[in-house]
């Protein structure tokens, strides 16, 4: 627990640049997330405002520690966008979101919600090409900002209301893009700290923790410390048990979140610290990074590639005699190592460092799996959160403490320190999905991804992890190199660490989906969509340089388009379908079991080779795109475009035909699968023309003003025995 009177008495410590703030810890912009179901409505819609208001302003104030428009655009880290794109992209998710659940009309701005929709995670699918961006000014963003408020305020005003809030609820719409924010005004920190320091500055929230008795180096270039109370690790006893995990208080939840998981775990121990800067100071010295016996094969890769020899965030100091020095860089400012802080490494790092400490301790020392780090949480803390707990007493998390880590002795209890808080733990466990999973319709693909054994897990929390993110329940996971606020505490234990990373597809929407596209070879719906988009380009001699596959799920139109088309491209508004055709696509197989009955499993295997579409696939691509407002600066001139069947799945089809013209070329062909506009029969027939449909004569309506029909409709019985019509129009229009 940490005392108040050290906190305050910490502030004589301050910087001079601090000390105008001097007065102890800001509380202005603290908010403690949402209880769905105490209260009332009333209170509760002024509850929910003000959750909003203070999660919109504290993004804004982290942005403000960037000092100069420059520093938005600086690339401080080559695996993401610049931050000019961050500070865009939650105001651009509250609108799309909010617009599919039907709380938002219309969209404040087209072009900047399609630029600032998609962010990047080394995914196949992502877009890190500069030139496909043209970023507004930080001025225009802030301007759109400041709109996206006012609207997202009105929609919390006029929602329905009732409690409890369920996940079908209007509110849990509300709550999941406040919650996204959250999640990002933690994520971007780390990037705003990689800035330089002259782009960067203090604010009234971020400033780092004074608190620096053990820092620097003394006269003879020793780390300067305190070696009477200096934190000294050392691994104490955990007593095993039976853990439960899954979500069950009152308040906003993701999905990796709820369902249950329970395992039974033996005796272990832990550290009683997390390792500070201090401790890894010897792995580094001893030649911890050049030494490949103690890394994976990943981070072995890692380390070759990047060249480190230390961490990121340690800033060597040049001509530094006798040995080689850092410093170490806060969010805003280079001060001198403070060594009984937390070590920040990437999780590549941290296991490297847990093989040198077993040579050093004769003992096997790995890091904690999900179920022993909550297991010691759950003797300690019982199921309380910070709604539960008194501002400031449990950990430095959820800007309860300081805008950056603190001394790994500060916050303990029960012998154990930053059990909560501090920095983010590394864990062996990979993301997985627990007993009872199911998505949310309006962010299907916030976990599933990651579910592919490439993610690994951070346990804990952080100082800046707050909202619903800093609860018990919340399940974090990166990939092995990225950073964020994340240290390490290592265990001692005979647990086993279970991989659980689905390579096999269970997901039944999904698998559902990849039978339909790829269980039937013959007179497949989707190859036939294909095929006579082809034919009938051929017809028309239209050119075959680029496709667009729009809705394209699972991919099987997608790949039978590249067949004769130079490029194609596959868009769907979720990446938790099209990920099957990216994995189809970069592994040359997937596995999935097809739900047959109740409980009743058949384990499939599809080789990309058996569709005969091998040679074929460096031609096509997939990205994640809202159909309704494609970034037309990244995709346009497709020759033809082919909409199967995601006509017959929006509200809103007007709105796609009316604009579908701005992506295409002149003479291009718009191919339309949809049973939508017509009366359908039973037949049995496979292809049969519908010569001057109502439905025809509809779309022919909706089109007029950029396209005519080019070819009869046709009617086909899809894989699932439900029956489309393809309508084809030609592009007349010049705009």
């Amino acid at each position: 627990m940490l005392n108040q009177q050290v906190i305050e008495s910490s502030l004589d410590l301050l910087t001079p640049s601090e000390m105008q703030r001097k007065g102890g810890i800001d509380r202005s912009l603290f908010c403690n997330t949402v209880n769905l179901s105490k209260g009332d409505p009333k209170t509760k819609r002024q509850e929910i405002l003000e959750y909003f208001d203070k999660t919109y302003s504290l993004y804004e104030e982290l942005f403000a520690v960037i000092a100069s428009d420059e520093g938005y655009f600086y690339k401080a880290e080559r695996l993401r966008h610049p931050l000019i794109f961050y500070y865009g992209h939650t105001a651009t998710f509250y609108m799309n979101k909010l617009i599919l659940a039907g709380l938002i009309p219309n969209h404040v701005n087209e072009k900047f919600e399609a630029m600032f929709a998609v962010g990047v995670d080394e995914n196949d699918w992502d877009d890190l090409d500069e030139t496909h961006y043209d970023w507004p000014t930080v001025k225009e963003t802030q301007e759109y900002r400041n709109k996206v408020r006012q609207v997202v305020r009105t929609a919390i005003e006029q929602m329905p209301l009732e409690l409890p809030i369920q996940w079908e609820s209007p509110a849990w719409a509300i709550l999941l893009v406040i919650e996204h924010e959250r999640i990002h005004t933690e994520t971007s920190a780390p990037i705003i700290r990689q800035l330089p320091v002259k782009y960067v500055q203090n604010t009234k929230i971020f400033r780092s923790c004074p608190i620096r008795n053990n820092s620097g180096y003394d006269s003879s270039g020793q780390p300067k410390i305190n070696k009477k109370s200096f934190p000294t690790n050392e691994l104490k006893k955990v007593e095993g048990g039976l853990v439960k995990l899954g979500k069950t208080d009152p308040h906003y939840g993701w999905d990796n979140e709820y369902g249950n998981y329970e395992e039974s775990l033996e005796d272990f121990s832990m550290s009683k610290f997390l390792v500070s800067n201090l401790e890894y100071l010897d792995f580094v010295q001893e030649g911890g990074y050049d030494c490949e016996k103690y890394w994976t094969e990943e981070g072995w890769r890692w380390n070759r590639s990047t060249k480190a020899h230390h961490p990121l965030f340690w800033v060597p100091i040049d001509d530094f005699k006798p040995a080689k020095a850092f410093k170490y860089r806060a969010m805003t400012e280079e001060i001198d190592m403070p060594w009984d802080w937390p070590v920040e490494v990437n999780h590549l790092e941290a296991k490297a460092f847990c093989n040198w400490k077993s040579e050093k301790l004769g003992k096997t020392i790995r890091l904690p799996v999900e179920s022993e780090y909550n297991r010691v949480r759950q003797l300690l803390y019982g199921d309380s959160n910070p709604t539960d707990w008194e501002f400031g007493a449990v950990g430095n998390i959820n800007l309860e403490q300081w805008a950056s880590s603190c001394p790994v002795d500060m916050n303990g209890k029960d012998g154990f320190y930053d059990i909560v808080g501090n920095v983010w733990q590394h864990s062996e466990t990979t993301l997985f999905p627990f007993n009872g999973f199911r998505v949310h319709e309006l962010y299907d693909d916030f976990s599933t991804p990651f579910f592919l054994g490439q993610h690994s897990m951070m346990l804990g929390g952080s100082w800046i992890t707050t909202g619903a993110s800093a609860f018990a329940s919340y399940r974090l996971s990166f990939r092995r190199h990225f950073y964020q606020f994340t240290g390490i505490r290592y265990v001692e234990s005979k647990n086993s660490v279970v991989k659980k990373s689905t390579e096999c597809e269970f997901d039944p929407e999904i698998t559902a989906c990849i039978e339909l596209h790829y269980g039937q070879q013959s007179e497949n719906f989707f190859k036939k969509c294909a095929d006579l988009c082809i034919e009938h380009t051929k017809t028309t001699g239209g050119s075959f340089d680029k496709a667009l596959d729009l809705g394209c799920g699972v991919g099987r139109a997608t790949f039978e388009l590249a067949k004769a088309f130079k490029e194609v491209i596959g868009f769907d508004a979720s990446s938790r379908f099209f990920q099957t055709g990216v994995r189809l696509k970069k592994e040359g197989k997937i596995r999935y079991s097809l739900l047959t009955g109740e409980n009743k499993f058949e384990h499939k295997e599809l080789e990309f080779e058996s569709l005969g579409l091998e040679k074929i696939k460096q031609n096509m691509h997939f990205y994640q795109q809202d159909p309704f407002n494609i970034d037309i600066k990244k995709f346009n001139s497709f020759n033809l475009i082919l909409i199967s069947r995601l006509i017959d799945q929006t509200n809103q089809p007007d709105l796609l035909l009316n604009s579908i013209h701005k992506y295409m070329t002149k003479g291009g062909l718009l191919v339309i699968a949809s049973s939508r506009y017509w009366n359908n029969d039973d037949s049995e027939k496979v292809i049969e023309k519908q010569e001057n449909s109502e439905g025809s004569d509809s779309l022919k309506s909706l089109l007029q003003a950029h396209f005519k029909e080019a070819f009869p409709p046709v009617k086909i019985t899809n894989t699932d025995k439900k029956i489309a019509h393809l309508a084809f129009f030609v592009k007349i229009s010049d705009s």
